[in-house]
Parts: structure tokens; C-alpha cells; sequence
């Protein structure tokens, strides 16, 4: 049961991520800033009702906003996302709330109408999307069967709903009504709920009932809206007490957490946590994406977690108590606070409230992390730099390396029976819990990993979770020893010599060229140093050769990458250019293979710089120590031109 209803928060997301266009296409058209009605009415058609007239009533029967609900839910219910889904979603809706209201004008469905429709249309597709029929009956078959049996389906619940229907919507009116007569208590236990059922993936169905279903509000047209944002955005003065709160937590607050778990990580591992942290920390400033800041502690400490969603209820009753009123089309972001600045009440005030919070965060979390030494990111109890980072390939190979991490730790594809995803983490379904490895996962770059049964769990990995998602899906068990590099050796276990031992005159430069630093390289893999620390050299000509004496521990299929492990234990990789693995060898030529021992100056391979400079990004070459000891660093001794087989060039500090 519990991952049937994970799925159906999975599957609003795809409706949920449509609004943020919507929202921005109705604002911009408002009076107050464009005031070019077209465009305000094309971002309304998502948001608008449709009506029936019976006698002297209108009666709202037909939400395009519950359409698209029903649309995007069967294809996030349908195991391969076919369109069919969508189409039998769209037919059953429809059937389901005109056979409704016939039976009964003041049945009014709304978004819940959408979601019941999409799901009835994604399982009824599951069952019969391959189905046969007789022969004269051939045709419609298969797909073609699904949008008929959803609608015949939706004919019957739609009969039963006519009757059945109304004592729902009482009991939901009266549920929001309670939550909206309760006033500050209210906004404050949705608050609360909301924080406390992300780790289960739950909240998105209690968001889309009181962002899109509770209330009411006609507009001076006649338009009736449902739902705290849609109200908002258009101009019901009540409109926006269930979402003002979000603004402090997401801006600030869990922002400013973040500063704090950086400033009490372990020195050593303080720089790791500040690369981890930083990103997440803007992420949610400027975009309202939270699960990467919350996914980080939530596990790690429950107890901050509880905080946070109490601090978050509190948010929810001051921005209540203060009469401040806004809202957004996505997420309590930066982004949503500029655009409905001219039609929120008191925004200045929520921006001071907001500053507050960051304090109220930041000390809250410093505080009863010393004082009850709190496992948060980089306090963990393994040795020092135990942590491995995710070494996934650069460019537009990362998120097919990072798959092939997580399938080789699930046991491989074979283990795995489902795979799907949301917004920011992965919804699996493997067949034997038991060859899980969750410390890999995290090793390769998982947030957070949640068992939510015995044979379903959720992977937090990032905004990135989709393209991880896509290449899970279209990898299998022999395509995971290509794409996936062997493991990091966890930092702790690396050779301690390593730094002290590094003779700058035994490391030669490998290629002639530009000598960089690595936060020069285009790509943020190499320049955030998620891989290790090293340097770069932007190439004059093709040639390269080993820049230390050792052994040649691997060589990509692809040509584009050779990995070294010199005589003094230092690992050391060598990619040639950015994206290059999408050229599948074309342009390289390499004279070494796994195993084979090198002395510097030593040809390793050849690149044809004119053949591959216009189908790649760049041909830099980064330079990466991947085992160096928590706390050392790659430091250039020189700038500008260097030649191949020039000693002297880098220091290890």
C-alpha cells in the first residue's frame, strides 16, 4: 500500500512541473506587470473551470488544471510512460465527470477527479496494453484498448461517484474548513505533516490537496477557483495563507543549516562538505528544491529533522499571524518571490521574517549539533576522509557512470525489477533487498537511500535524477563494467605516504600546451574536483606519454581516458577533452594496455586535435590525483606554455 501511493506522489509530479510555465505566462500578463491579456490567458488556461449551465446556475464541471492532472498521472502510472496512457487518462476523465454531473450538478470533482482518472487509466494500461482480441476485433487491440476499457470503466465509477461523490466532498470541505478555521494551528499542521512525509514521498499528495483542492473562491468573472496557489494567483485576498510560510524555510532557513553542518564538519572533511552543502544551499534558495539539503541530515540525524519540520509549522503560524500572504507556481523559491512580488500582501515583511528564520536556523543547528555531536555530513563516525566521492565520468557520460555505480551497488539490473523516479530521487523496486549496498550508493553519490519495504526503497540523488534514471534503465549487467570506473579506494585507506612521498621532479607533464588550473576545465566534474584535485593542460598537439613511472591500471574502451598507478602509490587519471567518450574512439589512438608498466616519457596515445576539436567542447586535458589524503592538494609551481616531459611543474601539499 505504501508504494502504491508512492507512486501516485511520483506520478504528480509530472502535472506539478507544467505549472511553473503556466504561473509565469499568467503573472507576466497581468495588469500590474505586462498587462497583455493573450498571455495572461494562456498561462489561465491551465488554472481556468469550465462550466455547465443548468437553470440559473453555473456550475464548474470541467478543470483544465484536473486534466492535466489526469493526463500527467496515467503516464506517471504506466510502467513505460506510453502516450496511450495519457489519451485513456484524458477520455476517462472526462467520462467520469459528465456521467457525474449528470447524475448529480453539484458533484464537483476537481483535481481529485484528475487523479483518479489517470490512475484507473495507468493500471488499466499495465494490464492491457498487449492484449489480444479475436481476430474481426484485431484492431483494437493492444494500446488501442486501453483508452475503451478506461472509458467503460470511468462510465461505472462515474454512476457509483453520482451517488457516491457527495458524502466525499462533504468530508473534504469539512477537513478544509477545519484546517482553515483552525487558523495559525492549521497552516501549522499541514506545515508540519508536509516536512515529516517527505521522507516517504508522501507530501506531494497532501500538497496538491490543499494547493489545488481546498476552498473556494469566484472570481468577478464568475470563475470558480479550488486550492490555496490557484486562489492566489488569482486575486481571492485569502488565497496564499498555506504556502507564505514555505518562503522563510526554503530562502533562508535550510540555507543557513546548511552554512551551519559546514562550519561544525570535521576540519579534514570540512572542504568536501562545503562542495556537498554549497550547491544544495543555492539550490534551494533560488529554485525551492529542498530533498538534497534534507536528505543530507535526515537519516543522519532524525532529531534535526523534527526540528526542522517544527520550525517549518512555526513559519507556517507567523507568516499566518502576520497577515502575510504569497504563493507560487512550483516552489517557495527566490524565483516565485520576484515574480509575485507586486500581488503578494506585506512581501517586504515575509523577506524580513525570512532573514530571522536564517539566524533562528543557523544557531538552532550549530548548537544542538556540537552539543549532542550530531552525525551530520562530515561528522560522521568512520575515519577521517572514509567518505569516498563520486567518481562519475565527465560531460554527458556522468549521469550513464553514475547509473552503472548504482546498478552494480543494487546487486545489478538483473536485482532490480522496476525503476522509476520523481523530482530528486530514484523509486526502485529490486527483488533481493539483501544484495543491496547502500554505503556504495552513497559512495557514488547518493543522498540518501530509504527502504520504504521489503522490496522497494528510494535513492535521493539530486535534480539530475532523470538522465540517472534514463540510463539505469537502458543499461545492463555487461554494459556496468564499461561505463562505471572501478571504485574510489576510500580516502582513509589511501597510501598515507602519498603526499609526503610525491617527488615533483619524478612527475613530468604528459602533453605539450597551456598549463591551467583545474577549476579551468569546462566541466564542473573536474573543476569542482568531485573526482580528486590536479591540474589541466589546454594540448598544442596530439602526443602523450606517462607523466610518472608505474603501471597502467585502466584504459577506456572508448580511448578517451587512461588511468596510472605510479610506483609511489599516487593514482593518477588522464582524459582527454571534454564529452570525448561520445566519440567512441574516433580520433584516439592508444599504445598501452591494463597492466603494462611505464616509465615517464613513455608514448601512451595519440590524438588527432583536428579531427575531434569541433565535435567535442574542449579538448583540455585534465590532469586528476584520485587517491590524494584528506587535505592535500595539487599546487602549480608555474603558469603558461610547458613541455612535454618538463619536470617541476606541480607540487603535492
Amino acid at each position: 500500500m505504501l508504494a502504491f501511493f508512492q507512486k501516485i506522489g511520483k506520478s504528480l509530479m509530472l502535472p506539478i512541473a507544467v505549472l511553473p510555465a503556466a504561473g509565469l505566462l499568467l503573472r507576466l500578463g497581468q495588469p500590474d506587470l505586462l498587462n497583455i491579456k493573450f498571455i495572461a490567458d494562456a498561462g489561465n488556461s491551465v488554472f481556468a473551470s469550465m462550466y455547465l449551465t443548468t437553470g440559473d446556475n453555473a456550475v464548474a464541471v470541467f478543470s483544465n488544471l484536473a486534466l492535466i492532472f489526469a493526463i500527467g498521472v496515467a503516464i506517471g502510472f504506466a510502467k513505460d510512460n506510453n502516450g496511450a496512457a495519457a489519451l485513456a487518462g484524458a477520455v476517462g476523465y472526462l467520462v467520469l465527470t459528465y456521467g457525474c454531473h449528470a447524475i448529480n450538478p453539484d458533484v464537483n470533482m476537481g483535481v481529485l477527479g484528475g487523479i483518479i482518472a489517470g490512475i484507473l487509466a495507468g493500471v488499466l494500461y499495465n494490464k492491457y496494453n498487449d492484449i489480444k482480441l479475436p481476430e474481426w476485433l484485431a484492431f483494437f487491440g493492444g494500446r488501442r484498448f486501453v483508452p475503451i476499457v478506461t472509458a467503460a470503466s470511468s462510465f461505472v465509477i462515474g454512476f457509483i461517484f453520482g451517488y457516491v461523490w457527495p458524502y466525499v466532498q462533504n468530508l473534504i470541505n469539512s477537513l478544509a474548513h477545519w484546517i482553515t478555521d483552525a487558523g495559525a494551528l492549521g497552516v501549522a499542521v499541514y506545515g508540519f505533516l508536509n516536512r515529516l512525509l517527505i521522507p516517504l514521498g508522501l507530501h506531494h499528495i497532501i500538497n496538491t490537496l490543499v494547493w489545488f483542492d481546498f476552498g473556494s473562491y469566484k472570481a468577478a468573472d464568475g470563475t470558480v477557483y479550488h486550492g490555496d496557489i490557484t486562489r492566489f494567483l488569482h486575486g481571492d485576498p485569502t488565497g496564499g495563507t498555506f504556502t507564505a510560510g514555505f518562503f522563510p524555510i526554503m530562502m533562508f532557513g535550510l540555507p543557513a543549516a546548511c552554512i551551519a553542518m559546514i562550519l561544525t564538519a570535521k576540519t579534514a572533511r570540512r572542504k568536501a562538505v562545503y562542495g556537498l552543502l554549497l550547491g544544495a544551499a543555492l539550490t534551494s534558495f533560488i529554485t525551492g528544491i529542498t530533498e538534497p539539503i534534507e536528505f543530507s541530515f535526515m537519516f543522519l540525524s532524525p532529531l534535526l529533522y523534527v526540528v526542522h519540520a517544527l520550525l517549518t509549522a512555526s513559519s507556517m503560524a507567523v507568516t499566518y499571524w502576520l497577515g502575510i500572504h504569497d504563493s507560487f507556481t512550483f516552489s517557495a523559491s527566490l524565483i516565485d518571490y520576484l515574480l509575485n512580488f507586486g500581488i503578494a500582501t506585506k512581501p517586504i515583511l515575509l523577506l524580513v521574517v525570512g532573514l530571522i528564520y536564517g539566524v533562528i536556523y543557523f544557531v538552532v543547528f550549530y548548537f544542538l549539533i556540537k552539543w549532542l555531536d550530531l552525525k551530520t555530513p562530515g561528522r560522521e563516525d568512520e575515519a577521517e576522509g572514509a567518505e569516498v566521492a563520486y567518481r562519475g565520468e565527465a560531460g554527458g557520460d556522468r549521469s550513464a557512470a553514475q547509473a552503472a555505480h548504482f546498478l552494480r551497488a543494487l546487486g545489478g539490473k538483473t536485482n532490480v525489477s522496476e525503476i522509476d523516479n520523481c523530482a530528486t530521487r530514484l523509486r526502485l523496486t529490486v527483488k533481493d533487498m539483501a544484495r543491496v549496498d547502500e554505503e556504495a550508493l552513497k559512495r557514488h553519490g547518493a543522498r540518501g537511500v530509504v527502504r520504504t519495504g521489503k522490496n522497494t526503497l528510494q535513492v535521493i540523488v539530486g535534480t539530475s535524477v532523470e538522465f540517472v534514471a534514463d540510463a539505469m534503465k537502458q543499461l545492463d549487467d555487461r554494459d556496468i563494467e564499461k561505463h562505471a570506473q572501478p571504485p574510489s579506494a576510500p580516502a582513509g585507506d589511501a597510501k598515507d605516504e602519498a603526499s609526503p612521498s610525491f617527488d615533483p621532479a619524478a612527475f613530468v607533464a604528459p602533453i605539450n600546451g597551456t598549463l591551467l588550473a583545474l577549476e579551468a576545465v569546462p566541466d564542473e566534474v573536474f573543476s569542482k574536483k568531485m573526482m580528486g584535485d590536479g591540474f589541466a593542460i589546454d594540448p598544442s598537439d596530439g602526443v602523450v606519454v606517462s607523466p610518472v613511472d608505474g603501471t597502467v591500471k585502466t584504459v577506456f574502451t572508448t580511448k578517451h581516458a587512461i588511468g596510472i598507478e605510479a610506483n609511489d602509490g599516487s593514482e593518477i587519471l588522464l582524459h582527454f577533452g571534454i564529452d570525448t567518450v561520445n566519440l567512441k574512439g574516433e580520433g584516439f589512438t592508444v599504445y598501452v594496455e591494463a597492466g603494462q608498466q611505464v616509465r615517464r616519457g613513455d608514448k601512451l596515445a595519440e590524438i588527432d586535435l583536428a579531427a575531434i576539436k569541433d565535435k567535442v567542447p574542449s579538448v583540455i586535458t585534465p590532469v586528476v590525483f584520485t587517491n590524494l589524503p584528506g587535505g592535500a592538494r595539487v599546487v602549480l609551481k608555474k603558469s603558461g606554455r610547458v613541455q612535454q616531459g618538463e619536470a617541476g611543474i606541480i607540487n603535492i601539499e
